[in-house]
């Protein structure tokens, strides 16, 4: 890369693998809703708030959620180019569309952690489909949960007959009101992609990757989707992994941080041959939300739930939006 002619104090290249990281990041409906600007050395993520779900995310949460996981691997990026890296979130009040400013420091060499959680952002899909009955080591769900410790966020194991009952009964309760949520079904069929390939925006759900089972394999909701009773869904539950990230506080830069904890503890499982998938349209509904935190007696704010296991299945890569796309300066 040093024979490269440089722009803005990285490389032509340089830049390429910063963008691929950020563009590989998961997304709430895979809108993909931030940029990457080059100032300088600078690395300035923002959030594309023209990208809009006022039926699933009236608030926004999930997009923040989103570019902090697009955050999570630009971090990783800069790392694996063999940069120190520091990070300021919601800088600067004034512009609120800039969620975080990455700064590279002085050279170091990325630690051989880095170095495996940077190969697993090619190989991380959402995994929507029933996972294999091996249980997930404990010394690997202690790994994915350590990745997430942050003063920030914590991730809780939901475990437990009662715990698992009561989040099957949200769940449930969930599903059957987005179900008969005409809103909610006309945007979810507006960025579900049933030809991917002659889509030409390199966003939405690719409905390729969309099993037809029940919850909570699917996750999303379709009309026809055959919902399981309580009981059926608390044993598929405890066949697997839940977690459960909460955060302190409810501000945006909480919703950021929860991203970001959520992307890395996604490229740990990935790293050690797990495979994952998100929900987070329960926690859109106020009643849920808040009968989690009693239920569980979470001390905080629950943002996302996540579920990892052993993959029975090949899932293929979402589409992805060109890099000139995401590069706010080619895009002005």
């Amino acid at each position: 890369m040093s024979g490269q002619v440089r722009r803005a104090g990285w490389s032509a290249g340089e830049i390429e693998v910063l963008a691929r990281a950020v563009v590989r990041a998961p997304s709430v409906h895979n809108i993909q809703p931030w940029t990457l600007e080059v100032a300088g050395e600078d690395l300035l993520v923002r959030e594309r708030r023209d990208l809009v779900l006022p039926e699933h995310d009236p608030g926004g949460r999930d997009r923040l959620l989103s570019c902090g996981a697009a955050l999570a691997n630009l971090v990783l990026a800069v790392r694996v180019l063999g940069r120190r890296v520091t990070t300021e979130t919601l800088p600067d009040p004034r512009r609120p569309d800039l969620v975080a400013v990455v700064r590279p420091g002085a050279a170091l060499r990325p630690s051989a952690t880095e170095l495996h959680r940077y190969s697993a952002i090619a190989r991380r899909r959402s995994y929507r489909h029933r996972f294999t009955s091996l249980p997930v080591p404990d010394r690997v769900l202690a790994e994915v949960v350590n990745s997430t410790e942050t003063s920030q966020v914590r991730a809780r194991h939901v475990r437990g007959e009662r715990a698992l009952s009561e989040v099957a009964g949200l769940l449930l309760f969930a599903a059957k009101a987005y179900q008969h949520d005409h809103g909610y079904q006309r945007e979810l069929a507006l960025w579900t992609i049933h030809d991917e390939y002659s889509h030409r925006h390199g966003a939405g759900i690719a409905g390729g990757c969309l099993p037809e089972s029940t919850l909570p394999w699917a996750g999303l909701v379709r009309p026809r989707t055959a919902l399981p009773d309580r009981e059926v869904l608390r044993r598929r539950l405890a066949g697997e992994t839940v977690l459960v990230f909460v955060t302190l506080d409810d501000a945006p830069v909480d919703h950021l941080h929860a991203g970001l904890a959520l992307q890395n503890a996604w490229l740990a499982a990935v790293d050690n041959g797990l495979a994952a998938s998100v929900l987070t349209q329960p926690l859109q509904l106020p009643e849920v939300r808040s009968a989690l935190c009693e239920e569980l007696e979470l001390a905080g704010f629950p943002q996302v739930m996540m579920r990892i296991g052993h993959p029975s299945a090949d899932v293929g890569q979402s589409p992805r939006r060109a890099l000139d796309e995401i590069l706010s300066g080619s895009r002005r």
